[in-house]
């Protein structure tokens, strides 16, 4: 895609426009880069622009001065630093990584070459502390220089990289990718690990491009990334096209995959001295075998990433332009300054284009006046000191491969009161000249624009298509720099319609009428204009009546209009025309058409001479147009041309819809609020006055009320006879919304006075002030007649007619012309369109006669009385004696120079010239030419001598009586009747000599006719010098004008015989030329001069030769052409050879139309006929007639001198509802005379019982019915018609088994017809699977009521149905959830109620069943979600849901494409709807892709999951993190019972209290009393055996033994406690001990609550109250989804019997007080730990 000429200029698009595409590119994978093992260098390091290196392209070894470098920007490696010189750090382009994106492996040496590049990954001596090489240092970039493409010593003697080299730690840094030491020194570069973004150079990477800055040459101006290429070979820079870009990014990722695996080689180089000389480390036998198998694989690895590339799918990488941020609309003031920003995303890169009032912006039209940047997406048009001029709306257009979006904002321009513009005195239009203009270069430079071909005075008629065309030269021609081209109608300016088209092609400019109307008739201005300079050109254009339908009628008006509008009424004007057929127009006709239907009705029963109507009785809302015909006392004219369609609308509404902002929508709402005022009646209106009144209506204007509320009003008009107050509301029904109204039915020359009412919710107000009384009438006269007509002679065909104007006219449309030859009688109009003015020039006048003119005024009352008629005048050209027709006024008459001389033939003493016709001949016939030859003596011409007398028609004459080997040359003069032309300048020089080559010479004399948009016709002549041998044949060659000669191409493979050749395959709106060559059995000659450039369109009003055969069957060739003057003439040829023959064709023309008719056609008149005519630009056509088109020809006239009635359709039978058997045949056309006889077995048969006969003469149908059809109707039926002295018939036979199949079907369809009269199926019983997977059993039924019953059966038992069916839309359902084999059976129907019943089977068993289950199963399966991980602390468990699951649907799983063995630790299995793939303890060897395959019986569905990566490693990471928890767990420190929550005893008693203790390891127990710890003494006695049972005993408790107890048991996984209270009484009874013994039910003592309570608390997960547990985070950053991407909202899947909570709830009983951590499946697919949550439960 080439670069729009207006941004190619911006400083920063060249360099910066191809690296935001590849940064386009680069984002797109930039989730792929963010890898904990593997940071590259792209998104890490930075390319320092300064270095020497890069600047220079190459580099020499390292040499001593390096070292002193790095030392000087960077500590040594051993005291742990990275070394980042001035803050740039990066791996050089062109050192051992990656140059210029170009990278492969050196297989001749052992060393990184030119195509070498590998990664380090694993160099010990880096490690940690790994640095990165310096490029940004003044020191570096004067004193070292880094690996380069170019260095010959790198590429002979270089050492690779060794991995375990600890030289490499001396000598040299290299790029270590898995280096903690990296981010130490990415202090300048602001790049960190975390960010992984991509900031590319402003520069574009180009080969051989200095990395240096413009201005400074050690400066680091930015970073530049290095870049992979996808090639073995060095490219240079980004290629220019979209598609090899997006390769290159695709093989980037290919390439930088195939080094993130750490399969490399490195190299270590030592630099000495500067005297360049080098020393290289010996490498050891295994390291030289390491590398070569390195490189083997690398080789290959290479191969497959080509692979690769051919498979890449290019559409995945593009998208069309978005705008991220859109223009934002401007307010300012003058010579402000103002900037527009958009951002916009895409790739490939959209280029981005400013437009100013869909304008393209130059900003070297205006030299700092725009200002257009763009950068990394980011466009801005900044436009500096606003004025006036700039209001406009500003656009920005973003293209790319993919699409174009545009977004748009306005900028207003406020200038401060009483300003004025002062650049309007000193460069406006009106002190600099018209010559002078805008032009891309600035002010002031000069265009010179000339019309060529320009289009004259036209002359059309109603109805046809008219063409107005000019050729318009620019100089200077400045490309891109295009005109604008305007066309004017009477100083209107033209827009494109339905009835114009416009057209520009560059060079010329044309107009197109497609169905000219009098409306269309003025003066056509061409306007070209050029910045602030213009020029233009006018001629007049008439378009003449259509000719009446009716002989006399008058001509149809025209420019029918709408001028008021309402709800229910339209009034309609018009121009009366200029013609009136004879005799007065009585009036007029009004017709109006609904918009949507093509129904004319007629408005008005009587005619109206007043040019004006009211049209009522419209419909509200609805749209109409409106036409005009004129009537006299002959008949009635055609109609005029529509109006414009109009809405009956109160102009109150018509406003509200069409109002809309002048601008752009700013995102500003200005909302007022008034207090309401309900409850006003509006006052009365103001002003009320006639603005128009007429015999049949009066308008009515008038002022809304001042006091009118806060809602709208309504107005109600009232009338009153003058003289009385008796007033009449006139719209009774509806009251008006606008403040105009017309009023009918008004008796004429009564006179009537007016008033207005307002009305709203509240009431109606008081009425207006009357208006003065009217008079009912046409206030409008007829305009008087104007005076003194003046003709002056203008040219050979026109004169000027000038007359003062009508006086007291009022309303004056305009004037009528008409001429007539002085003495005839016989008046014609001049214009059919009235002109405005006292002036008009009147065309298509006969030379040499004398005229007589008159002129008549024209209003809405009609036409004025004719004006005196004027003194004849002569008509003859004013001065110079007139040119003759088609000739332009400036030009002579005498035709222009003939030009492109050249010889055709040359002997000893003779040479042909040939020539080519002038390319203006003056207007008439060219009679011959004169040639002039003279001779050239040392390069000094001599004098001219005439080579002949006598005019030559031949545009090739021999000039005898040469000097052989003379050099002459030569001049043609061409001749018509105004004279001889002048002279051509002369020849080149030619040399008279005996031709001896035997090749033929050049043809001569091309032409082209038929020119078409994609071909034209080549004629020529041949060769007068043929060579040694006969011409066989022609070469023509064809090429594009403006292309090279190295263009040039043969159209035809093979010699054409013919001297002409039709061309085809041409692109419409081209400019070619051609040439011919001849050919002998010598071979090809010189090639004829080139023709005229010649440009493949189909010029408007083009017509064709048309083919015809009349009712008698002569068959004849038509052409017609509206193009003619009064000398042109028709030329008919066969194979474009003049006929002269004319013994097989008679031709005849009649005015515009020629007419070649064949007296007998046959195989001698096979060819192709054509028709030219003359004087006329190349009006032409052909036809061409073979041995098909003769047969068919033939067969046509056969026809229509014997003609038959065509049939639509031949006879047939069909069968009826009830049985009946319908005979029917169609004509396509059947006049009232029409006859048909039915004829049965060759006896007619006639309208009766059996036979009902029906003709249709509209339609042409003819049909017979036969109520049935018995044994004894089998036979032959024929249809015999007859119209005038047309025949047809139609046979059908029904015999034999044709017959017995009918009649069957007449049974059986009359059967159908009594089952359908009652309850019955419309479709029978059939299944579908829904999409839950489940059978749906539907019939579709008929003829149903309330009392119809429906019931269903399986195996003949009958199924019971919940709800009864409601017969909705007919259908019939049983739904059968979860299908399965238990529902196989045979399933029936049964519908009934008194009017008959029927029933359907459906049998579901053996195959139907199959097929049955089948689609269930393809149901299910297709149901299947994606599969998805879930880690459980057994492993990892991969699953989908299916809407439910049959044991029909067999269920498979592959990992890597292998089928899995299911084990112990592998295993699959279905749990309700899921179904699941369980890898318990999982290991490296299950990463890779896992497809889960369900088959339904017929397709293999499958879903697949790339389980590797990161995914795998976040999996494995939480499965480790579940199973840990499990084990704590499981294996924490717990109470598991036996402690009750409250004890009451009596004071000396004994309490004893047990409970069971687990945990491993053996947990510790304390027990506590009031939260502090409590002690054994004598008094309490703790006891804790085998690490299970801990026992409380209290030999005598007491009051104080009262309170709160706890034990406390804790291991390293957690501790837990439980609480008991006791509650000591004072002795009552008897002494006692209370035992609290634990059996399988639990303690029992009737005094304590067997409930409990319990608090556990994780040690791992154990904090203090007010502390925040910190989780450690698994090392993950993120699961990249190669299938899908998981919902936000899903929540993590638990299967039954895997419940968390439910394997605590085992370990325990009674209640539980813990600490969970609940886990969170992110839509990323990584695992993260959300804050705690205590959860307590009580049992």
């Amino acid at each position: 895609m080439s670069i729009p000429f207006y941004q190619k200029y911006h400083q920063h698009y060249d360099r910066a426009y191809r690296n935001k595409e590849l940064q386009s590119t680069l984002s797109q994978y930039q989730k792929e880069e963010k890898r904990k093992s593997a940071v590259y260098s792209h998104g890490s390091a930075a390319y320092t622009l300064g270095s020497a290196a890069s600047h220079h392209g190459s580099a020499a070894a390292y040499r001593h001065e390096s070292s002193a470098a790095y030392s000087h920007g960077s500590a040594a490696y051993g005291l742990e630093s990275a070394a980042y010189s001035q803050g740039s750090a990066a791996y050089g382009l062109e050192s051992a990584a990656y140059s210029h994106g170009s990278a492969a492996y050196d297989h001749e040496s052992a060393a990184l070459s030119k195509k070498s590049a590998a990664y380090s990954l694993g160099s010990e001596s880096l490690s940690k502390r790994s640095a990165a090489y310096s490029l940004g240092s003044e020191s570096l970039s004067k004193r070292s220089a880094a690996y380069g493409l170019g260095s010959e010593s790198l590429s002979k003697r270089s050492a690779a990289y060794s991995l375990g080299s600890d030289s490499l730690s001396k000598s040299s840094a290299a790029y270590s990718l898995g280096s903690e030491a990296y981010s130490h020194g990415l202090k300048d570069s602001n790049i960190m690990i975390e960010d992984r973004s991509y900031k590319l150079s402003p520069k574009a990477k180009r080969a051989k491009q200095s990395l240096l800055s413009e201005e400074k040459e050690n400066k680091a101006i930015d970073y530049v990334v290095p870049v992979f290429t996808g090639r073995q070979v060095h490219v240079s820079g980004i290629t220019d096209t979209e598609e090899e870009r997006i390769k290159e990014s695709a093989a980037y990722i290919a390439r930088r995959n195939l080094f993130a695996t750490g399969e490399g080689i490195s190299a270590t180089r030592v630099a000495t001295s500067s005297s360049a000389e080098e020393q290289y480390e010996k490498k050891s036998r295994k390291v030289a075998i390491r590398e070569s198998a390195e490189r083997l694989a690398l080789k290959k690895t290479l191969e497959e990433t080509e692979e690769f590339h051919r498979k890449l799918n290019e559409d995945k990488l593009l998208h069309a332009p978005e705008f991220v941020i859109k223009p934002r609309s401007h307010t300012v003031w003058e010579k402000q300054n103002v900037k527009l920003h958009c951002t916009v995303t895409g790739w490939p890169e959209p280029r981005l284009t400013w437009y100013k009032n869909n304008v393209p912006i130059n900003v070297h039209t205006h030299p700092g006046k725009y200002i257009i940047e763009s950068r990394y997406g980011m466009h801005s048009l900044e436009i500096n000191k606003c004025d006036f001029e700039d209001t406009a709306q500003y656009r920005a257009s973003a293209m790319n491969v993919k699409g174009e979006l545009s977004a748009y904002a306005s900028l207003v321009v406020k200038r401060y009161k009483g300003e004025f513009d002062e650049s309007y005195f000193h460069a406006g239009t009106i002190t600099m000249p018209l010559s002078f203009g805008v032009t891309p270069q600035g002010y002031a430079s000069r265009f010179e624009i000339h019309f060529v071909d320009k289009f004259e005075v036209s002359f059309g008629r109603e109805g046809e298509t008219m063409s107005l065309g000019c050729t318009v030269i620019i100089h200077p021609d400045i490309k891109r720099f295009h005109p604008e081209i305007q066309w004017y109608r009477n100083g209107v300016l033209i827009t494109p319609s339905k009835w114009i088209q416009m057209h520009w092609s560059g060079e010329r400019a044309t107009l197109t009428l497609a169905h000219a109307n009098k409306e269309d008739e003025g003066l056509y201005t061409l306007r070209v204009v050029m910045g602030d300079y213009y020029d233009q050109y006018s001629a007049y254009v008439f378009v003449r009546d259509a000719d009446a339908e009716i002989p006399g009628a008058p001509a149809s008006p025209l420019d029918v209009e709408c001028l008021d509008a309402n709800k229910d009424y339209v009034i309609i004007s018009w121009k009366q025309p200029a013609v009136d057929g004879g005799s007065p127009i009585l009036g007029y006709f009004i017709d109006k058409c609904e918009v949507g239907t093509t129904h004319w009705s007629q408005c008005n029963e009587t005619p109206v001479k007043f040019a004006r109507f009211p049209v009522t009785g419209l419909i509200e809302g609805r749209s109409y147009i409106f036409r005009v015909r004129a009537v006299n006392k002959a008949g009635i004219s055609i109609p005029s041309r529509v109006s414009v369609p109009v809405a009956a609308l109160d102009p109150a509404d018509r406003a509200r819809l069409r109002s809309h902002p002048s601008a752009p929508w700013t995102g500003q709402i200005i909302v007022t609020e008034e207090e309401p005022a309900e409850g006003i009646v509006p006052g009365p209106p103001s002003d009320l006055h006639v603005i128009e009144a007429t015999k049949n209506y009066v308008v009515l204007s008038w002022k809304p009320p001042g006091e009118r509320g806060h809602e709208g009003v309504m107005y109600f008009v009232e009338k009153c006879i003058a003289g009385t107050e008796n007033w009449q509301r006139v719209n009774t029904e509806i009251p008006v919304k606008s403040p105009r109204f017309a009023v009918f039915d008004l008796a004429e020359g009564k006179s009537y006075r007016f008033r207005v009412r307002c009305c709203n919710s509240a009431g109606i107000g008081e009425p207006s002030e009357a208006t003065e009384a009217t008079m009912v009438g046409d206030k409008l006269d007829i305009p008087k007649a104007p005076g003194r007509i003046i003709p002056t002679r203008n040219t050979d065909t026109s004169v000027v007619v000038a007359w003062t104007e009508s006086k007291d006219s009022k309303e004056l449309v305009g004037y009528y012309v008409e001429a007539s030859i002085a003495g005839s009688g016989h008046w014609e109009p001049c214009n059919n369109n009235p002109v405005k003015g006292t002036r008009f020039i009147c065309h298509g006048l006969l030379t040499g006669e004398n005229y007589v003119f008159r002129v008549r005024a024209v209003n809405a009352a009609g036409l004025s009385e004719y004006s005196q008629e004027s003194e004849a005048i002569k008509v003859k050209a004013a001065i110079g004696g007139g040119l003759l027709h088609g000739v332009c006024p400036e030009l002579s008459a005498a035709p222009s120079p003939p030009y492109d001389i050249t010889v055709l033939e040359s002997v000893r003493d003779s040479m042909v010239l040939g020539w080519k016709q002038p390319k203006i001949i003056g207007g008439v016939e060219i009679t011959g030419y004169y040639v002039n030859y003279r001779e050239v003596i040392d390069g000094v011409p001599g004098k001219w001598n005439e080579a002949n007398i006598k005019p030559v028609s031949d545009r090739a004459y021999r000039i005898h009586n040469l000097k052989e080997n003379m050099i002459y040359q030569f001049q043609v003069a061409a001749a018509n009747l105004a004279g001889v032309g002048t002279p051509s300048p002369a020849s080149r020089s030619f040399k008279c000599e005996e031709w001896t080559i035997a090749v033929p010479g050049p043809p001569h004399d091309l032409s082209c006719t038929e020119v078409r948009k994609d071909s034209l016709v080549l004629l020529w002549k041949p060769p007068v010098y043929i060579g040694r041998n006969p011409v066989i044949g022609y070469y023509v060659d064809v090429k594009e004008t403006e292309a090279t000669d190295e263009h040039w191409r043969s159209v035809n493979e093979k010699p054409n015989a013919n001297k002409f050749l039709k061309i085809s395959g041409l692109k419409e709106g081209v400019s070619y030329v051609f040439r011919v060559r001849a050919t002998n059995q010598a071979g090809v000659g010189k090639p004829s001069d080139t023709t005229d450039p010649i440009i493949a369109e189909t010029r408007p009003g083009t017509k064709e030769v048309e083919v015809d055969v009349d009712d008698n069957g002569v068959i004849s060739l038509n052409f017609e052409c509206d193009q003619m003057s009064p000398e042109s003439k028709f030329v008919w040829s066969k194979n474009y050879e003049p006929i002269e023959d004319e013994s097989r064709l008679a031709l005849e023309t009649k005015g515009g139309k020629s007419k070649a008719a064949f007296k007998d056609l046959g195989e001698d008149d096979l060819g192709i006929y054509s028709c030219a005519v003359t004087d006329t630009d190349g009006v032409s056509s052909s036809y061409t007639i073979d041995e098909e088109e003769m047969k068919r020809l033939l067969a046509l006239s056969h026809e229509h001198k014997f003609p038959t009635i065509p049939l639509k359709s031949e006879l047939a039978a069909e069968l009826l509802e009830k049985g009946q058997v319908r005979f029917w045949l169609q004509a396509e056309k059947l006049s009232g005379n029409a006859k048909v006889n039915f004829v049965f077995n060759d006896k007619e048969v006639v309208n009766g019982e059996k036979y009902k006969m029906k003709v249709d003469r509209n339609t042409g149908l003819i049909e017979m019915i036969m109520d049935k059809l018995e044994d004894d109707d089998e036979g032959t039926y024929t249809f015999q018609l007859q119209d005038g002295k047309a025949k047809n018939q139609s046979s059908l036979v029904l015999i034999g088994d044709v017959f017995k199949k009918l009649q069957n079907e007449a049974d059986f369809q009359r059967q159908e017809w009594f089952r359908k009269q009652g309850p019955h199926f419309v479709e029978y019983l059939g299944w579908e699977v829904t999409a839950d997977c489940n059978v749906l059993l539907k019939c579709k039924v008929a003829n149903i009521k309330k009392e119809t019953h429906i019931v269903w059966y399986k195996d003949e038992r009958e199924i019971m149905v919940d709800e009864e069916h409601d017969f909705k839309d007919g259908v019939c359902t049983l739904l059968i959830s979860e299908f399965s084999k238990k529902d196989a059976g045979i399933y029936e129907v049964i519908l009934k109620d008194d009017r008959g019943k029927d029933k359907s089977k459906l049998k579901l068993v053996e195959a139907a069943f199959a097929d049955l289950m089948t689609e269930v199963c393809r149901k299910i399966a297709v149901s299947a979600t994606e599969l998805k991980i879930q880690s459980t602390a057994e492993g990892i468990r991969l699953f989908s849901f299916v809407n439910y699951y049959l044991e029909d649907l067999r269920v498979s799983w592959l990992h890597n494409d292998a089928k899995i063995k299911y084990t112990d630790r592998v295993k699959t299995g279905v749990t309700g709807e899921q179904i699941w793939l369980q890898i318990n303890e999982p290991t490296p060897h299950d990463k890779g892709k896992y497809i889960m395959e369900l088959f339904d019986g017929k397709t293999t569905h499958t879903k697949m999951l790339d389980f590797s990566g990161q995914a795998f490693d976040e999996a494995c990471a939480e499965f480790q993190r579940l199973k840990q928890a499990a084990v704590a767990e499981r294996n924490r420190a717990r109470v598991l019972g036996g402690l009750p929550d409250v004890v009451t005893i009596q004071e000396g008693k004994a309490l004893n209290l047990t409970c069971n203790v687990w945990g491993d390891p053996v947990p510790e127990v304390v027990w506590l009393k009031n939260e502090k710890p409590l002690l054994a003494d004598a008094h309490c006695i703790l006891k804790y055996e085998s690490g299970k049972n801990a026992s409380f005993t209290i030999t005598g408790v007491n009051t104080i033994d009262s309170g709160r107890y706890s034990i406390l048991v804790k291991n390293k996984y957690g501790t837990e406690t439980s609480d008991f209270t006791v509650i000591v009484t004072p002795v009552i009874a008897q002494s006692g001990m209370a035992m609290h013994e634990p059996d399988v039910q639990g303690y029992k003592l009737n005094t304590i609550t067997p409930a409990k309570r319990k608090k556990t608390t994780a040690t791992s997960n154990c904090h203090k109250e007010g502390e925040k547990e910190v989780f450690v985070k698994p090392h993950v950053e993120e699961i990249i989804a190669t299938e899908e991407t998981p919902d936000p909202n899903e929540i993590l899947i638990v299967e039954e019997g895997d419940d968390p909570e439910g394997s605590w709830q085992a370990a325990k009983e009674g209640d539980v007080k813990s600490t969970v951590a609940e886990v969170i499946l992110h839509p990323t697919g990584s695992l993260d730990r959300q804050e705690e949550k205590s959860v307590e439960t009580n049992t």
